[in-house]
């Protein structure tokens, strides 16, 4: 065009280079029109699309077809390389591999490394002319009525290759493999092949997973790690089937087995006890505003006189209306044999050392918790009637601190407010029982004074001593230790107490003559 507008007349110039451009960029279907840098072609009545070069663009959409066949060509290669099916076949069979672990075998693998660069150098020219191209097309399409129709190419990176080592040792029984996932180790299937899914190994892992697989059926474990036992094929809790077996002999029960089997709610390590209350009732809803007084007790001279029993832990589930802000206060009271209720100690929750209530939701019922007290080794104790004493606080937001507080349901301002409604569910101590043969106890307590043989009444003073110690290990917390012995035999042998004190005063004057003895002093909790 500059040689042309040399010879033509400068009033013909301009008109000559906007004709010579709209025919070079619209053809004779519209005029060039320039704003800003940006060109359109303005249409003539006979060509209304002629901003939207259709050729062209279905030219690029070809192309950018052509390139994606391309791009999933060069992930077929590599599914197909010697180099990937190589790695594939020597994966382990005998356990299970997760994604983790078929990383470290592709790490070690320097032929699949090797190939899998010559893949991404592949796919990084193709992604370079596919984007350029869309590039265009975008530019192109513009002024079009319609969008441009391509799709991007997916790129697959280093876990979908593992994963798909996955699909190939499990999911693939039929000849299209399925897809693997872990986290429910399962496999999806085509539609068309429902049934591709192979056996998946056992998996290898520390606590309750196995330690190896059965070398008969890998899908089962083989052995189990230290603390656990092989169960039909599977690794469990080192907890003895038989209650009598393990819980009733004075074995500690290890604090991990007693959580195991407080999650499961086992029977096995429940104490059934006699629900007793004038306040509410189990399962039922009821008003918390003002304190609910409920107990458990055993009443064992009268349904378990062999008997004495242990607490390891205490279990409500508490529900709680909807939108509720109570909270559930519990004081708890422990009566080791039996009597009066001022021969109870109070249990000191969440002071010192002494543990906290564990609240947890239940997954079918979210409006109710199992409020668990898990006294373990460190803190069991003796009991015969649990005393509950229930009251609520509300729950609330300080504006001006932005702190919690709580206020007594009385203290509201209001009354006639709807504070919600609870209900308990269930109340369960968790422990054992020991065997207990009063008439036994008794016939040594006789030979204090009516001895049967010479020597006898040392061997039944160091067999009564031996019992007192036992008992009063199991004393609750506190700076000294409360006198059990005391409340066992005016309780559960029946004793008055005067042959009580008698007999107390005989087995300290009895320790005292023995070599390092060591008296501890005792608190009074029975009279």
């Amino acid at each position: 065009l500059a040689g042309l507008q040399t010879v033509l007349p400068s009033y013909l110039r301009e008109r000559f280079v906007a004709a010579a451009l709209s025919y070079i960029a619209c053809g004779s279907a519209g005029e060039l029109v320039c704003r800003r840098s940006d060109c359109r072609c303005q249409c003539q009545l006979a060509f209304p699309r002629c901003n939207c070069p259709e050729a062209d663009i279905q030219a690029l959409e070809s192309s950018l077809a052509q390139l994606g066949r391309a791009w999933e060509s060069h992930h077929s290669q590599f599914e197909e390389s010697e180099e990937f099916q190589a790695l594939v076949k020597r994966l382990p069979t005998d356990r299970f591999l997760n994604r983790t672990a078929i990383s470290h075998f592709w790490t070690m693998d320097l032929d699949v490394q090797h190939r899998y660069q010559q893949l991404g150098t592949s796919l990084k020219l193709l992604s370079r002319k596919t984007y350029r191209l869309i590039q265009r097309l975008f530019n192109l399409s513009k002024r079009c009525h319609r969008q441009p129709r391509f799709k991007l190419p997916k790129e697959r990176s280093l876990p979908y290759w593992w994963s798909y080592a996955q699909s190939l040792l499990y999911c693939s029984e039929t000849t299209i493999p399925g897809t693997f996932l872990e986290e429910s180790h399962s496999c999806t299937c085509p539609s068309e092949q429902p049934s591709c899914q192979g056996s998946i190994p056992c998996a290898l892992g520390e606590g309750p997973a196995c330690a190896s697989c059965d070398q008969d059926n890998s899908t089962r474990c083989g052995t189990c790690n230290h603390g656990y036992v092989l169960t039909q094929g599977f690794c469990r809790p080192e907890v003895a089937d038989s209650l009598e077996h393990y819980l009733g002999l004075e074995t500690d029960l290890q604090d991990l087995e007693l959580k195991y089997l407080l999650q499961k709610r086992d029977s096995r390590i429940e104490v059934h006890s006699i629900f007793i209350s004038n306040d509410m009732r189990l399962g039922s809803w009821f008003d918390p505003s003002w304190r609910k007084r409920m107990l458990l007790t055993l009443k064992s001279n009268k349904y378990k006189p062999g008997l004495v029993h242990v607490m390891l832990a205490l279990s409500l589930q508490i529900c709680l209306t909807k939108n509720s802000t109570l909270e559930p206060v519990m004081a708890i009271y422990v009566n080791p044999f039996g009597g009066s209720h001022s021969e109870s100690w109070f249990m000191p929750v969440n002071e010192g050392s002494f543990p906290d209530w564990e609240r947890t939701t239940i997954d079918a019922s979210p409006q109710c918790q199992n409020w668990t007290i898990t006294l373990g080794n460190k803190w069991k104790t003796f009991f015969e009637t649990v005393h509950v004493y229930l009251r609520s606080r509300i729950k609330s937001l300080d504006d001006s601190s932005n702190e919690t507080i709580y206020y007594e349901p009385l203290e509201m301002s209001d009354p006639s407010k709807n504070l919600g409604y609870m209900k308990i569910n269930s109340l369960q101590v968790f422990g054992y029982s020991l065997p207990f043969e009063p008439d036994a106890i008794r016939d040594l307590i006789l030979q204090l004074d009516y001895p049967y043989t010479q020597g006898s009444q040392d061997s039944a003073m160091l067999q009564l001593l031996e019992i007192r110690d036992r008992v009063n290990r199991l004393s609750p917390p506190g700076k000294i230790r409360l006198d059990l012995f005391t409340c066992l035999l005016r309780h559960r042998l029946k004793l008055a107490n005067n042959e009580v004190a008698r007999i107390q005063s005989s087995l300290r004057a009895f320790n005292a003559k023995l070599p390092n003895a060591l008296e501890q002093e005792t608190g009074k909790l029975c009279s």
